[in-house]
């Protein structure tokens, strides 16, 4: 049976190519000595814990209800989708082919979860949290984190366009081969944030705050915003692309000739 909670919340959000722009630090090809001290000096998002054994969930008895609390389940290719749950939290927890398309959240918290393929597509979260979770090979087109908080958090090969994560503030968060087309970061704090092979075309940065925020191998194509890239850390094979967005972020006029 699930646990019930007090509404207050333990681990709860704190609020806590042309010349390179003043502010964005390009990356180029560094010795292999170099390469290996700059990545132990990253914020690696720490692994999820979970214990050596988990609880197999089930239906009706763990089915996801307002101020509750769920504990070291194992939930499998179970239909959780369209749910609208209130205040929930789920600790240790693994989700493997789980479908959680269109639910609605409000004050919910992942805390130590594991995320392995299935469905969030379309799920609505406000004032949420996702803590030492990670995200792996999972459908999330328009998933919405509005207002949250995303620390300690890995999102591998997650199909994410279209998805909105305004101001949601994030800490050792990485994103590698990620379809991130369309994603809206308006005043997001993206601070430490590593994105590594991911699309961002057409991307929307407007208002965030990015000092450390770092891009590698990424598709940066028409990206807005980037008047918010103060402190960025860009390779040197993504400039080319972020170029053009620059020059129409300053008015300048590209010639064909």
């Amino acid at each position: 049976m699930p646990i019930r909670l007090s509404r207050q919340r333990a681990e709860r959000a704190r609020p806590g190519a042309p010349p390179t722009p003043v502010g964005l630090t390009t990356v180029g090809r560094v010795p292999a000595h170099r390469e290996r001290r700059a990545a132990e000096r990253a914020d690696v998002p720490p692994q999820p814990r979970l214990p050596p054994s988990l609880t197999t969930a089930a239906l009706p008895e763990h089915e996801p209800e307002p101020e509750a609390g769920y504990r070291r389940l194992d939930f499998a290719d179970l239909d959780l989708g369209g749910r609208t749950v209130e205040s929930v939290e789920f600790a240790q927890c693994r989700f493997r082919g789980v479908d959680l398309s269109r639910v609605t959240l409000d004050r919910a918290a992942f805390l130590d979860c594991v995320f392995a393929r299935g469905s969030l597509a379309n799920l609505h979260a406000e004032r949420s949290s996702l803590i030492r979770t990670s995200l792996s090979a999972a459908r999330m087109t328009g998933f919405t984190w509005t207002d949250g908080v995303v620390r300690d958090v890995t999102l591998d090969e997650c199909r994410l366009d279209l998805s909105a994560w305004r101001y949601s503030r994030f800490g050792a968060a990485s994103f590698t081969g990620c379809n991130l087309t369309r994603a809206d970061f308006t005043g997001a704090d993206l601070s430490g944030v590593q994105f590594t092979g991911c699309d961002l075309t057409r991307a929307q940065f407007s208002q965030a705050r990015m000092a450390g925020t770092r891009f590698r191998d990424c598709t940066l194509l028409d990206v807005g915003g980037v008047t918010s890239w103060d402190g960025v850390v860009v390779s040197h094979q993504d400039l080319p692309a972020l170029s053009y967005s620059l020059a129409a972020a300053l008015g300048i006029r590209i010639a064909d000739d």
